[in-house]
């Protein structure tokens, strides 16, 4: 599912809303997922999973074209640790 899928699935169930605003409200709560993780926070919406950030250190990697030597500069990536309830439900024998 995409966002705007998401929005769309959002303003069926909520006749009473406009799409404009449903619109408003997700990127509202993206916006604030993404600014406390900038800020160096953990984002844990309870039942789906966490949200966190990891550092990785620089090492050497490969050009896979040209198999040379290349430096890769070291960085912060999301990591997102799914919640209990989640892998309950995906694992489910129906």
């Amino acid at each position: 599912m995409i966002k705007s899928e998401l929005i769309a699935r959002l303003a069926e169930e909520n006749p009473h809303l406009t799409q404009k605003d449903i619109e408003r409200v997700v990127s509202v709560i993206l916006d604030r997922m993404i600014q406390a993780l900038e800020d160096g926070g953990r984002v844990e919406l309870r039942g789906f999973g966490a949200f966190s950030v990891r550092s990785r250190g620089a090492r050497s990697g490969r050009n896979p074209r040209t198999g040379e030597a290349v430096s890769v500069r070291a960085k912060h990536v999301p990591f997102f640790k799914s919640g209990k309830e989640l892998r309950v439900r995906l694992n489910a024998d129906d």
